[in-house]
């Protein structure tokens, strides 16, 4: 199989997200970009049960897309745990230092909004 950079997440919204050990994850449904960089930063997945379904951030880094989906490089139970919104939610700017202080990911900015959902 071939790999190639994730460079266009966005076509592949709706595909895979797999965990180093090629367990599914979930569905992936948007795209975070940092607001510094204007670089794909995080993706939010699909998780859950039916009816019940919410939306984690996982890092975008070291991502590759490949024919069964977006791998990340992320177990999925560390996704499983991490911060969430609801399927119908918005992302607010008073959350976003949680996420990337869950990952251990240091922000290319503290002033104002640090990611965009594009």
């Amino acid at each position: 199989m071939v790999n190639f950079p994730a460079e266009n997440l966005r076509d592949w919204l709706g595909k895979h997200v797999i965990d180093p050990d090629d367990n599914n994850i979930g569905d992936l449904e948007a795209v975070y970009f940092d607001t510094a960089t204007d670089e794909p930063t995080f993706a939010t997945v699909k998780i859950g049960i039916i009816g019940r379904h919410k939306l984690a951030f996982v890092p975008l880094d070291g991502a590759r897309v490949k024919p069964d989906g977006v791998r990340v490089l992320y177990p999925k139970k560390q996704v499983k745990d991490a911060p969430t919104i609801a399927t119908d939610g918005e992302l607010l700017a008073t959350d976003e230092p949680a996420i990337f202080a869950y990952y251990g990911i240091e922000a290319s900015t503290t002033s104002g909004r640090m990611l965009a959902r594009r």
